[in-house]
Parts: C-alpha cells; sequence; structure tokens
C-alpha cells in the first residue's frame, strides 16, 4: 500500500504555476522540495489541504486566486524613477531591491523594466492579481524521521522556499 500525504509524512514536490486564463507558464520549480506535511507552513493552507491523502506519482491541480494569497494589485508601490538615481547594479530586470520605510519596515521590489531613461521597480507579489493553477506532481511520500519532523523537511538540502518566494515577490 501506497503512502499518502498526511500530518508527519514526509513529501517532496515539484511545482508550476500556470496563468488560469493562458495555461502558460508563470513559475516553474524543477527540482524537489522536500517539506514534512503539517510541520511547516512551506505551502499555503489552501495547497495543503488538497495535497491530504494524495501518493507519489499523481499530479494535481490546484485552481487558487492570488488576490486570496498576496491581496489585490496596489498600483501605489509601482515607481519609475530616473536611471542615473539608481546603482548601476539594480538596473536589471528581474533584481529584488529591498527598501525600508522611515518605521524601519522592509519591503522588496523587482525590478520590472528599465530603458535609457528610467527604470521601474513594483512592490506588488508578481501573482497579485491573477487567477492561477498550482499544478503539483508528488515525487515521494513516506514516514518522516524525528530528524525531519524536528526541522520540518530533510535537513540542511534542497532550495529554501522562503528565498524562491522572496525572488518571485
Amino acid at each position: 500500500m501506497k503512502d499518502v500525504i498526511a500530518e508527519n509524512k514526509f513529501v517532496e514536490l515539484k511545482y508550476q504555476v500556470l496563468d488560469k486564463k493562458t495555461g502558460e507558464p508563470l513559475i516553474t520549480i524543477e527540482y524537489p522540495i522536500p517539506y514534512v506535511h503539517g510541520g511547516n507552513d512551506i505551502l499555503s493552507p489552501e495547497i495543503s489541504s488538497v495535497l491530504e491523502g494524495h501518493a507519489a506519482g499523481e499530479v494535481i491541480e490546484v485552481p487558487i486566486d492570488c488576490n486570496d494569497l498576496y491581496g489585490s494589485r496596489d498600483e501605489s508601490l509601482v515607481f519609475t524613477d530616473h536611471i542615473e538615481n539608481v546603482p548601476e547594479e539594480y538596473c536589471e530586470v528581474g533584481t529584488t531591491i529591498t527598501m525600508e520605510n522611515e518605521k524601519g519596515e522592509t519591503k522588496n521590489f523587482i525590478v520590472t523594466r528599465v530603458d535609457d531613461k528610467t527604470i521601474t521597480v513594483d512592490g506588488n507579489n508578481p501573482l497579485s492579481g491573477r487567477k492561477v493553477i498550482f499544478k503539483l506532481e508528488i515525487l515521494q511520500v513516506r514516514d518522516a524521521t524525528d530528524e525531519e519532523i524536528e526541522s520540518g523537511g530533510k535537513p540542511d538540502t534542497g532550495p529554501d522556499i522562503e528565498e524562491i518566494l522572496k525572488k518571485s515577490e
């Protein structure tokens, strides 16, 4: 009998985020993401709950309204400035810039446009305002070890999901 995803099961999966309208991939994670189900918040609750009861080898598609996860787009978080006001290392599309407000709170902005005269940065999550489908491929499900349960996944291996999400913000 196959192990199915439940609390304290070690799970490895890969996923894609597809635009619901066009079916085009917006994000593709090709390397396995390990985690202990129910042991951390690596996945949104909407996705975690759908995964429960499924086994390795299955592919699941979960429609998500990203407004529920990241909020609606806020156009006040989009800024355009003269390129000469910005250090050269930030003048490439896709670069993440961490900015701090007067209260010391930080927010990541992504460079979305650069031309000869201006640079545009966007503080919205790139998925804000979109309807998407999370396409998850379950690679492995098994009992988690005590060490994995304590750490929330395979210790010191695999990508840091927080870093992946920060890069997509």
